[in-house]
């Protein structure tokens, strides 16, 4: 099981700011890449993408049709952003988590209770912090932690 490390403290608000201009442009880049993937498949199409600095979000959808993702997607391995791709994508044509949108959610993913539960674990452990995301993705081996 995945462990919180104190020595990961949360940054300044300077170096937070820093980490996300960073990163930005290039989570834009992979997001809406991955995006018109699978956009494509579900013949969904969107209105607006906005990539934020967000503390307890993955992404949104509004009922504008606006996306939002947060911009430490990119520090996931590439099965759990695109689970939180698809998810939002989904919730343009079904605005809740009721039956049809996890009907939705199956068709391209259809391991989503496992990666939501590996995605809890994720987030308790790491407290989206950068540095512990960019560990979490180069050197942690998912089959050996328990996400029960």
């Amino acid at each position: 099981m995945l462990k919180f490390v104190p020595w990961l403290s949360q940054p300044s608000q300077k170096t937070a700011r820093k980490n996300y201009e960073l990163h930005k442009e290039t989570a834009r880049a992979k997001i809406l890449d991955r995006l018109k993937y699978f956009g494509g498949l579900y013949g969904l199409e969107w209105n607006r993408v906005t990539i934020r600095d967000q503390r307890r979000r993955w992404g949104s959808c509004s009922s504008r049709g606006n996306l939002n993702f947060n911009y430490r997607l990119i520090f996931l391995p590439d099965h759990l952003f695109d689970y939180i791709i698809v998810h939002e994508l989904c919730h343009l044509r079904e605005m809740n988590h009721g039956p049809m949108f996890w009907a939705l959610v199956a068709q391209e993913c259809p391991e989503y209770k496992s990666i939501m539960a590996e995605l809890r674990v994720l987030e308790k452990a790491t407290k989206l912090n950068t540095q512990a995301l960019i560990r979490y993705k180069h050197f942690a081996i998912v089959d050996k932690i328990s996400f029960s």
